[in-house]
């Protein structure tokens, strides 16, 4: 499994404007091939983090090179981010854990 961590901090005053913008890479993603999840984060200092997961790397080349992505990857370079990082790192190992009592209560 493929981990994308994307740090950002976005120009004052366009939160809304730049959530709508990235709810359609959102549905983009999820039709890439081997698309596991992605979740969105925001601290307190105003940093966003979003966690996307992929198989394997073609899927996650098939977004990096999508025409669409590029574009708006341009855009919020140009218009929307003060700064951002990107990670990718391959998944080494995992564990987990859910309580009988969270289990029964999502059934």
């Amino acid at each position: 499994m493929l981990i994308t961590v994307f740090r950002s901090r976005l120009m004052p005053g366009l939160r809304d404007e730049y959530a709508a913008a990235v709810d359609r890479m959102s549905e983009l993603a999820q039709t890439m091939p081997g698309y596991i999840s992605h979740k969105t984060y925001y601290a307190e200092d105003g940093e966003r983090c979003t966690i996307v997961e992929f198989e394997h790397e073609e899927g996650l080349r098939t977004r990096r090179t999508n025409p669409e992505h590029i574009a708006a990857q341009k855009l919020a370079r140009q218009k929307y981010y003060t700064e951002y990082s990107v990670q990718v790192c391959t998944l080494n190992r995992e564990s987990k854990f859910k309580a009988k009592e969270a289990a029964a209560a999502q059934a």
